[in-house]
């Protein structure tokens, strides 16, 4: 009876677990019923920068920089600490309340005071000025992760949108290649056309469809590449606002030229690094120097914890200490600090000095760049629009008789090709205009 009872219970339990399996398996495999989000390009940018592990790792290092910072000006400055300490030593025969060890006080020793410590010396001035030099170096990189960010974004959120309309493109194409084929069976039941213009229409029409699969391919690559720059948790819920063709002016170049000789971080960047390594070698110097350490202490340093003896004597006391250190001799260490931080200083120089010629060639670069993607969108559009056109007239003249089929096909091609094209322009002049904004901080 026992046994009949487990396994009845063995059997509900595993078709209780298969039906949970299957209820699992068909919530994981049902399509999301929540509406997609729709998004701008200023929402990619906002959840980019909120999820982008780049760019967060940027802002962590601004974060620890400034936090060195703090600490190196907190260390110029007076610290206070309170001791307590009880100290027990042997007695010495005879006398026992003279300790044993001449190097304590009493037998019984008890140490309850407060001290201010001040330590002087140019070195901590200089690990201040290189700490805060680190800062700027540290916010002009977050900077510039910010920057590298946008076009990044830029390339992913519009390269969708291209792909997106290079697949609407081809299935206009591929429409156009049936609706061709069509016309070419009916052309030939008539005995207008050769079998061979319906077997080229038909070829045409496999085409189609194969370059159909391919930009639907590549369109969901790219959707997927989005999600994951966007996204905390994967989400492939979301459509995007086509703004592509509503692309910002270019500014002009005087215009542009000051704005990345001011706000360009690269520069900055470099020359906060200078004063780092600057502050480097002053902070070498400063080991030939003297340091002054003082001391402040008011509080207890008696054989009884209380603020009187048993002989009513009072126990609270200060004192007062300076200590001047003088270098005299470190086998070289000091001269050998110095050579190292001045190396690193002549290399910053020259770190910086590259980095403004290369801005140099940036600037003109990056604008002529821009300024010959934005001159090409009218003609690229212009020969989106004649190649429609082409198309129209040479699937007219085919119907009358007077194109070959050849002319039909090279038509179609020519249209996608245009449409693709302008599609890469505008994808060309936005990311352009984010290379312009890395340099200059604005579109």
């Amino acid at each position: 009876m026992v046994r009949h009872f487990v396994s009845l219970f063995l059997v509900v339990a595993v078709i209780t677990g298969s039906a949970r399996a299957q209820q699992t398996a068909v919530q994981a495999t049902a399509p999301s019923t929540q509406a997609p989000a729709t998004l701008t390009f200023q929402d990619a940018l906002t959840l980019a920068r909120k999820n982008n592990v780049e760019f967060n790792a940027a802002l962590t290092d601004q974060g620890v920089a400034h936090q060195d910072k703090v600490q190196a000006r907190a260390a110029l400055l007076p610290s206070v600490t309170y001791n307590n300490q009880a100290t027990y030593t042997q007695g010495n025969g005879a006398h026992a309340n003279t300790p044993i060890f001449i190097a304590n006080n009493s037998v019984h020793e008890y140490i309850s005071q407060g001290n201010v410590h001040e330590s002087l010396g140019l070195s901590n001035l200089a690990g201040y000025r290189r700490a805060r030099a680190l800062e700027a170096v540290a916010r002009a990189k977050a900077e510039i992760a910010a920057r590298g960010l946008v076009a990044t974004v830029v390339q992913t959120y519009y390269g969708l949108i291209a792909a997106q309309r290079k697949y609407a493109s081809t299935q206009q194409a591929a429409a156009e290649a049936q609706r061709f084929l069509d016309i070419s069976n009916k052309l030939e039941k008539g005995g207008e056309v050769a079998r061979a213009d319906v077997i080229k229409a038909q070829i045409q029409s496999q085409d189609r469809q194969r370059d159909l699969r391919e930009a639907q391919l590549a369109m969901e690559k790219s959707h997927l590449d989005l999600a994951v720059l966007l996204f905390q948790d994967f989400n492939e819920n979301f459509n995007l606002v086509d703004d592509l063709d509503l692309a910002p002016p270019l500014m002009s170049f005087e215009d542009f030229a000051k704005a990345a000789q001011a706000k360009n971080p690269d520069i900055r960047s470099s020359k906060a690094s200078l004063q780092a390594a600057k502050a480097d070698v002053t902070g070498a110097w400063a080991g030939y120097l003297p340091s002054l350490d003082l001391d402040y202490w008011y509080g207890i340093d008696s054989t009884h914890f209380a603020v009187r003896d048993p002989a009513g004597l009072n126990n609270l006391g200060s004192s007062a200490s300076a200590v001047v250190n003088i270098p005299i001799w470190n086998w070289g260490a000091v001269h050998s600090k110095v050579v190292q931080a001045d190396l690193k200083r002549q290399q910053a120089q020259r770190e910086l000095s590259f980095a403004q010629r290369k801005l140099q060639a940036e600037i003109r670069s990056a604008y002529d760049e821009a300024d010959a993607a934005r001159s090409e969108l009218d003609l690229l559009k212009s020969s989106a629009e004649l190649a429609a056109e082409s198309l129209r007239l040479t699937t007219l003249r085919y119907q009358a008789g007077e194109s070959t089929v050849l002319e039909v096909v090279d038509a179609q091609n020519t249209l996608t090709q245009a449409r693709n094209a302008y599609s890469d322009g505008v994808v060309r002049y936005r990311a352009a205009l984010a290379g312009l904004q890395a340099l200059t901080g604005s579109l």
